[in-house]
């Protein structure tokens, strides 16, 4: 029989501890130290003891009435309803309550969650950052205020599709990867139950590939040297341009080289993993005619952060299209060389060199390989060879320059 009255609830007075008034059938009145009153229902469920929230009569410090007793009364039969079929009410009241986030979790707030927790935070690269964030913030203006747990595989497509009508096909497979992994993480968090992006592999027009322009005929390198030495633009570009030949790194690890990284001592450049596309630090042997760079760089930008500051602030590197611009000044077309061509052509004059081990070339250009313990003994094991190499490449880069030059004829005594 039921034993509470509206009366006897708001008579009773909180004590110094928690204590419960009975109304029968499991259903019970909580009352806490701060003058809450709590609706609880205990119950058991296959063999265990469970208790069930059922509202709050009234809040702490507060005489407003939210569920009265004839409410708790019916929410307690609900629940011996639900019993009586078999369901559990507490883990109903989990889903319906999971569902209710999953509805309120757009594809925006869990898209920005995961950039900052799996692009920020982890340290991604600057130039990986900024484009996952115009990627996603693509997505976001056409399903961002979508419900995530809603979003289907055909409503994905026709965003996609934009990025093809404009034959931006390499943008649109990029993009299906980044709303792939934000649907994974949302997944992972019980934001949603699938990945429509999946869906979409092979939906998606294939990107042709174009592989950068470089330069690898011998006497066309020479030339390419010969112009570069010969720049009359900006002295820190000329020698930027420079620098890239003789160590043939990646432009945007030349780009944010700094001073701190140099050690003329050792004739070692030690780019940090954040840096390094692969995310592992990479170390450069610096030949004479690197270190003869830095020497004639030092005097120009020493005293500062970077080895390349821009021209409009010494806080921030150059340009990522200052090293192309001054090659299109020399008069190179687009098709014909890319600041990136370098690699190709260190790659392949070394190569055909067939004086160093293709392995030992492989870990200069800081290509990872696959097995992991294979990269360890390459770091090791190839480091002489590769500053042997280094070496050779810039006493073979000047020896082309040179074969190019007219020498003056000399005068004969008369």
């Amino acid at each position: 029989m039921p034993t509470l009255t509206d009366a006897t609830i708001r008579a009773a007075k909180p004590g110094t501890k928690p204590y419960k008034l009975s109304d029968g059938e499991g259903l019970h009145l909580l009352v806490t130290p701060g003058g809450a009153r709590l609706w609880r229902l205990a119950y058991r469920w296959q063999g265990k003891q469970k208790l069930l929230s059922l509202g709050a009569y009234n809040t702490a410090g507060s005489r407003t009435v939210q569920v009265p007793l004839a409410a708790a009364r019916e929410r307690r039969a609900e629940a011996r309803r639900m019993l009586a079929n078999g369901i559990d009410p507490s883990a109903t009241r989990k889903a319906e309550k999971l569902a209710a986030e999953s509805a309120a979790r757009t594809f925006r707030s869990v898209g920005d969650e995961w950039f900052a927790r799996k692009v920020v935070a982890e340290g991604k690269a600057d130039r990986t950052r900024t484009k996952t964030a115009w990627l996603l913030r693509v997505l976001c203006d056409r399903i961002g205020s979508r419900p995530i747990g809603e979003i289907e595989a055909p409503e994905l497509l026709t965003v996609l599709r934009r990025f093809e009508a404009a034959e931006q096909y390499e943008s649109a497979r990029r993009a299906r990867s980044v709303a792939s992994r934000v649907f994974r993480f949302g997944i992972a968090a019980g934001y949603c139950a699938r990945d429509p992006a999946a869906d979409l592999v092979g939906a998606l027009t294939a990107p042709s590939v174009t592989h950068r322009p470089a330069i690898i005929e011998p006497a066309a390198v020479g030339q390419l040297m010969r112009a570069i030495h010969g720049y009359h633009g900006n002295p820190v570009t000329r020698l930027g341009l420079l620098f890239l030949s003789y160590t043939f790194a990646r432009p945007g690890e030349v780009r944010f080289s700094e001073w701190t990284e140099i050690d003329a001592t050792t004739a070692v450049w030690e780019i940090p993993a954040s840096k390094a596309k692969m995310r592992r630090p990479h170390r450069v042997p610096l030949s004479r005619q690197a270190l003869a760079v830095l020497d004639e760089l030092r005097r120009l930008t020493g005293g500062g952060q970077y080895l390349f500051p821009s021209p409009t602030t010494p806080k921030r590197p150059i340009s990522e299209n200052t090293l192309l611009a001054a090659l299109l000044r020399l008069g190179y077309e687009r098709h014909e060389i890319s600041a990136h061509g370098m690699r190709s052509t260190a790659s392949t004059l070394l190569n055909e060199s067939r004086l160093f081990a293709s392995d030992a070339v492989e870990r200069q250009l800081a290509h990872v390989h696959k097995d992991p313990v294979r990269g360890v003994y390459d770091r090791s094991a190839h480091w002489l060879e590769r500053v042997r190499m280094m070496q050779w490449w810039g006493d073979e880069l000047d020896r082309l320059r040179d074969l190019g030059r007219i020498l003056p004829l000399a005068r004969t005594a008369g």
